[in-house]
């Protein structure tokens, strides 16, 4: 069996473990994945907010008042009264919220670049492979190649929007002036140009 890792972490961080249901066992699934279905059927459908903390407000009027408060169609108790009962078994929340980061793999451009979100981020010259991973996070965009961080890159809002790091672009090597330098024989005197113009301006040149 495997499980996704990003999965993993996150129970990890709870003191939980993944158990998998086995295939088409309604009975077993639906148990997982009715408390979203009333959830997303109950508080979100045609509902209206203005930010993430207006959401928030209503989602914890909306389980004090509804949600909570009813008597569940299964068990036929009241929700509060049957947490109420279980809470002294839960297991205390980790003193620090999970971070949550999405991964995603990403391929180098010809140009040293990667994409992200519709942006493009720059990739050190020196990275030798060309897919490499990429955890995104709330401000800043991170890059990993065997597992080592090689570039931070803060969001860039908006789309299309470029990024390079200058210093992840190597220096282009100086170029060397060579002189030429002439054979030692074709080395003469004033002198001697001199002479070749007066014999030149008398005929006496010799064939």
């Amino acid at each position: 069996m495997t499980y996704n890792r990003s999965l993993v972490a996150l129970l990890t961080h709870y003191g939980a473990a993944p158990k998998a249901c086995k295939p088409y066992r309604a009975k077993t699934k639906g148990k997982v994945e009715r408390p979203f279905r009333y959830i997303r059927q109950d508080f979100f459908l045609a509902r209206n907010f203005r930010n993430l903390q207006d959401l928030n407000g209503q989602f914890s009027a909306w389980r004090a008042t509804v949600a909570n408060p009813r008597v569940h169609a299964t068990t036929g108790r009241v929700v509060d009264d049957a947490f109420a009962l279980e809470q002294p078994a839960l297991i205390a929340l980790p003193a620090l919220p999970y971070d949550a980061v999405l991964s995603v793999e990403r391929r180098v451009s010809k140009d040293g670049m990667i994409s992200v979100d519709g942006n493009l981020y720059s990739v050190p010259d020196t990275a030798r492979r060309r897919t490499l991973e990429v955890q995104n996070h709330t401000r800043d965009i991170r890059i990993f190649e065997d597992g080592v961080e090689i570039a931070r890159h803060p969001v860039l809002e908006g789309k299309n929007q470029r990024r390079v790091d200058p210093s992840h672009r190597k220096a282009p090597p100086k170029r060397q002036v060579v002189r030429s330098e002439r054979p030692s024989g074709l080395h003469r005197s004033l002198d001697f140009y001199d002479a070749v113009g007066r014999r030149l301006s008398t005929g006496q040149v010799s064939r």
